[in-house]
């Protein structure tokens, strides 16, 4: 017993050495059970405990070492698999098949849950605190066998993976870009303007200078008093990388790089809210934990990051002090009056509960700007996901193998003198860095723990680690099976002994409450009516045709103009035709991804927009939307019943229901002619006064 014992404990060293993991895993798929860290779980740990570094990293630090001889007793490492989905070959941790002996251990505890760290980048150290407090097991090296959640430091694509977990959605990365992040505002500020005044007016440079020189020339005239600001920002900027201010058109820097390199200018906000006489941001954090259907969650404090100079309205003298404008970290920490502090509430970056506790200590309705800030975010991601299905679509088709995704989106946030929420940007990859460089001498750099850094941005991840946690149903349902059969009996010692503490019922007990509030679909009354973006990204998924592919093509936009029944008299199929070829064509002329031919969502939106307003007039356009989507829904579902009957009995093959939700497939009732009754509900909830979202 005792070799055997040493044997495996030997082998836990060396888990992290990837010839080793095989030989794990090996013993693993023929009945070996696993070990967490090489030894055997204790049956109730009274809380954290201080751990080796070594196993902090999962061996990481253990110098390598020969590999142990396979006794006779222990079987034969197993064969290779074979290619993966796709045709590609399986990489290192990607296949989907679990080891049966792998569940538990010989005590009957749940295995921990599996975490890959190899590709976490700058968020590896918080990462890793998470881990280590969740009690969870951390493979820094990748694994052969698959993981639960993967943890990317950039984007989906950092590693090809077909099962688990993964923090990232593929095309986050391209829809909060500075451009794209404005036109998908702007067709929302189209449809409801006065709720999507939170974003600043923005022009696209350089294919809308011109409309950019007209707009603001039209209002000096108007208003020769006005004397505005604009800043310039470079579509794929970050941290204050090329950002300047302007004071007119005529200032912007056309020359050089403009043309490869575009950007948006907007409005500048003249009157922001001070503290201590510094102009100062808000970064928050947003866990979008699921697209379809839609879950958000916002975390209950952020940081708050200052500029390093007292802040004066914009003039010509001072537009290029960026210590006075720019509230950029990675800029202001090279002012010489930065300050580095461990207290949330002085220094150059606090927690944004002091900021709030500070307010409401002057008499400011902290409740009402929580309000703000929550519809804010609320808004914005109903912004950003219709685009995101058609990403997620085309990376991985329904019916597919595939990973399921969350991500950390990282909002900076204005708040004005009067305390009204701007959104300035969303980041798809925040720093999640918990130390800064401290200057021992000229050049000389060290990293130092920042406290107020770890204390937002680990609660953050560990919190999100805990809400994705692929194992909690498995773990909560033997525990409820258990007390079922005993939920009858009078014996007060059986009772008592079913509800005795167990950690493994419990692994949480020894952590603080989630930091993460859910907010969506918490509050989705208030906001679906908002999501006609996003019934428009299902009809052009719908159309698509090809699995994978993000543009539709002529024969799809004339299959959805026909299958709707938006063809007449008046819209004859040649001028759809001409509507496809114009309103393509121009999109693509703007767009820099050239990969694939065809009619962006962006362009079907527009050319959905003209067809509403074509087919039904003297509305607002957001009414007009409305009620083409519900004639196009109510075709559809009519189309899909068609098909459903024919295909069970067995004159026809059915093809796949039209999906969304029932309120969407249901079809109007007493339709009148091919027009449905028009829904009353979105008329009525834009006249719905507005509630506070505590």
């Amino acid at each position: 017993m005792r070799r055997g014992s040493s044997e495996r404990e030997l082998a836990a060293r060396w888990e992290a050495e990837a010839a080793a993991e095989q030989v794990l895993v090996d013993a693993g798929a023929a009945g070996e059970p696993e070990r967490g860290a090489g030894q055997e779980q204790p049956e109730c740990p009274a809380g954290p405990q201080a751990q080796p570094r070594a196993a902090e990293d999962g061996g990481a630090r253990v110098p390598p070492r020969p590999l142990p001889t396979l006794s006779p007793s222990q079987p034969k490492p197993a064969p290779e698999r074979g290619p993966g989905p796709h045709g590609k070959p399986r990489s290192k941790g990607r296949s989907c098949k679990r080891s049966p002996g792998r569940r538990s251990d010989e005590n009957g505890s749940p295995r921990p849950v599996t975490v890959d760290s190899s590709k976490a980048k700058t968020s590896l150290d918080a990462l890793k605190i998470s881990i280590r407090q969740l009690k969870w097991k951390e493979f820094p090296f990748g694994r052969r066998l698959p993981c639960d959640i993967y943890w990317h430091g950039v984007s989906f694509h950092d590693n090809d993976i077909f099962c688990g977990q993964v923090n990232k959605f593929p095309g986050m990365t391209e829809m909060v870009r500075k451009i794209t992040l404005s036109r998908a505002v702007r067709i929302m500020q189209n449809l409801f303007p006065e709720e999507y005044n939170f974003y600043p007016r923005s022009w696209i440079l350089p294919d809308e200078f011109q409309l950019f020189v007209a707009q603001v020339q039209m209002v000096k005239d108007g208003d020769p008093s006005w004397k505005p600001t604009f800043i310039v920002k470079p579509d794929g900027g970050c941290q204050g990388d090329g950002i300047y201010l302007i004071k007119d058109p005529s200032d912007i820097r056309l020359t050089g790089t403009l043309q490869s390199r575009p950007a948006v200018v907007q409005e500048y906000i003249c009157k922001p809210l001070l503290v201590d006489k510094l102009k100062f941001d808000i970064r928050l954090y947003v866990l979008l934990k699921s697209l379809d259907p839609l879950e958000i969650y916002i975390a209950k404090d952020g940081l708050s990051r200052f500029c390093t100079e007292p802040y004066q309205e914009p003039s010509p003298k001072n537009l290029h002090h960026i210590f006075m404008h720019l509230t950029n970290y990675s800029l202001n920490t090279h002012s010489s009056n930065f300050v580095h502090s461990d207290s949330a509430d002085t220094g150059s970056k606090r927690t944004f509960s002091s900021i709030l506790c500070r307010l409401s200590s002057k008499g400011v309705d902290i409740k009402k700007v929580w309000s703000d800030i929550i519809s804010l975010v609320i808004k914005t991601v109903i912004a950003l996901t219709p685009e995101l299905k058609v990403f997620y679509q085309s990376d991985i088709p329904t019916g597919r193998p595939g990973p399921t995704c969350f991500q950390i989106l990282g909002f900076d946030i204005l708040l004005t003198k009067n305390l009204k929420p701007i959104l300035l940007e969303v980041n798809a990859n925040p720093s999640m860095r918990i130390e800064h460089e401290h200057e021992l001498s000229p050049g000389v750099f060290e990293n130092v723990p920042s406290l107020v850094d770890e204390e937002v941005k680990v609660a953050v991840i560990r919190d999100t680690l805990r809400l994705m946690d692929p194992l909690k149903k498995k773990r909560e349902n033997p525990s409820q099976q258990l007390e079922k059969p005993l939920a009858g009996k009078d014996d007060p010692l059986d009772s008592e002994w079913t509800r005795a503490p167990d950690c493994n019922a419990n692994p949480e007990a020894h952590l603080p409450s989630i930091c993460l509030k859910q907010v969506f679909p918490k509050y989705a009354k208030q906001f679906n009516y908002l999501r006609l973006v996003d019934r428009m990204a299902n009809l052009f998924i719908r159309f698509l045709g090809i699995k994978g592919t993000m543009k539709l093509g002529p024969t799809g936009f004339r299959t959805f103009i026909r299958n709707c029944k938006l063809s007449s008299s008046s819209l004859s199929m040649a001028a759809v035709d001409i509507l496809y070829i114009d309103i393509t064509r121009r999109w693509n002329s703007m767009t820099q991804d050239q990969r694939d031919s065809g009619m962006c969502l962006q362009a079907f939106v527009e050319a959905f927009f003209f067809l509403a307003q074509r087919k039904f007039k003297m509305m607002p356009l957001h009414e007009q939307v409305a009620a083409l989507i519900d004639l196009c829904e109510y075709h559809l579902s009519l189309l899909d019943e068609k098909r459903l009957v024919c295909g069970r009995s067995g004159m026809a093959g059915g093809q796949p229901l039209y999906s969304g939700t029932p309120q969407e497939t249901s079809p109007p009732s007493q339709p009148a002619g091919d027009i449905p009754p028009p829904r009353t509900n979105c008329a009525n909830k834009l006249s719905h006064p507005r509630h506070t979202l505590s």
